[in-house]
């Protein structure tokens, strides 16, 4: 690692930690000027690419998965951690499925799943875009299958 301050191409590491569940945080020092300073360590994984409804294909994009869940959840009471849990979730589902290209219906149907957990009414509001609600009795139908059985 070169120093940022004075550019040697030698660093020893002072003290590594685990920053969360998969980034780890290096200390450093630089053996020539004795600057210290912080990097980030995170294993690069390849995400499966996406395959569009019309065939089209590309890269997977978590800031759409972000925002598709941010809207749904738009002025609900969910908790940011929950939501970073359920994006971190429905990320490792991709990346275990071992698959190269998942379809666009693959990672919708893992959001709903996800929403289903987080929240109804965001579920209901994903579902009735999702899905394509033609009418009242689409939302009911949905309405129906989250209600506990009596």
């Amino acid at each position: 690692m070169h120093c940022p301050f004075c550019s040697a191409p030698d660093t020893r590491v002072v003290d590594s930690r685990l920053s969360n569940q998969d980034t780890v945080r290096r200390r450093r020092e630089c053996v020539e000027c004795s600057e210290r300073f912080t990097t980030y360590e995170k294993a690069e994984l390849n995400m499966p690419r996406v395959v569009k409804g019309d065939g089209t294909r590309e890269p997977f994009n978590e800031d759409k998965l972000c925002s598709g869940l941010s809207k749904a959840l738009e002025k609900r009471p969910v908790e940011t951690q929950k939501i970073d849990d359920s994006i971190n979730q429905i990320k490792h589902k991709l990346l275990a499925s071992g698959e190269r290209e998942v379809s666009t219906g693959f990672i919708g149907e893992l959001v709903m799943e996800a929403l289903k957990e987080l929240d109804h009414v965001a579920y209901i509001r994903f579902a009735s875009v999702y899905l394509s609600f033609d009418d009242v009795n689409a939302f009911r139908q949905a309405i129906d299958k989250l209600e506990p059985s009596k």
